[in-house]
């Protein structure tokens, strides 16, 4: 399989790619194409974070039915419309769904306020084993940047295609807190035009994108028609343009009929 991952991204034109599909219940990786390549995470940061926000409220140092203000230095762009807006007084268990599900970036900074970068960073390392993964600068949809007085002006978020992988199989598994909650936000996603368009009559895909002028993004749980179940992840460093977020459904269509 590894390499027919290869072969299908290359002859999709997903090039540069870092690609793992594995087996949801064993565990077994599949195939891995350069799986810990440091590609920008963009929108794919938000699934660690959620997973951070719902291990501290088990832990007792997060409420999801605490109500948060959204202040304005946390109001960035979103490609489709955030409900969000200075003064509303969210629920954290609301932040979480609209970081996943519409992945909305001014949830995503709130997010960050109310967890904590330096936290999550520890929570998603010590409890989830994502090694690879750390929060360091809030987002922004575009130009120019918020102004985020925590962040050190040198490192930038990380979360590699190999630790989304571990992650989204651990949310398929029910070992992690809310994974009920997480898999309906990732079944309500918001944004389908990538590796959706290749899925067979029948099948769920429950997942999460990313986007930025530099990359583009996507991966999650597959769960066939037939049973099965698979987590695949392909992240690229491609810009995010509507010609090559169409490169993801025929990649996934032929990487189907293989499974």
């Amino acid at each position: 399989m590894e390499r027919d991952l290869a072969r299908l991204a290359l002859e999709g034109g997903l090039s540069p790619a870092s690609i793992v599909l594995t087996e949801l219940e064993s565990g077994t990786i599949l195939g891995a194409l350069d799986p810990e390549r440091g590609l920008y995470p963009a929108s794919m940061i938000k699934t660690p974070l959620v997973a951070a926000t719902l291990a501290a409220s088990q832990d007792g140092l997060v409420r999801l039915d605490h109500r948060v203000e959204v202040v304005a230095a946390n109001m960035t762009f979103n490609d489709a419309p955030s409900p969000l807006h200075p003064g509303y007084r969210a629920r954290v268990d609301e932040l979480c769904e609209l970081a996943i599900e519409r992945s909305d970036n001014v949830a995503t900074n709130v997010l960050f306020d109310v967890v904590g970068r330096e936290r999550a960073t520890q929570i998603v390392r010590d409890r989830f084993g994502l090694h690879h993964t750390a929060f360091y600068r809030k987002l922004s949809g575009s130009d120019p940047l918020i102004h985020d007085p925590l962040w050190d002006g040198v490192h930038m978020n990380a979360h590699p295609a190999s630790d989304a992988a571990a992650l989204f199989r651990l949310i398929g598994l029910d070992r992690l807190p809310h994974s009920d909650l997480f898999r309906s936000a990732l079944a309500r996603q918001y944004w389908n035009n990538k590796l959706n368009q290749g899925l067979r009559e029948g099948d769920v895909f429950m997942h999460k994108t990313g986007d930025t002028d530099d990359v583009t993004h996507d991966g999650g749980i597959l769960l066939t028609a037939a049973g099965r179940a698979f987590v695949i992840v392909a992240y690229t460093g491609l810009a995010s343009t509507d010609e090559h977020n169409a490169r993801f459904g025929p990649f996934m269509e032929r990487l189907r009929a293989l499974l």
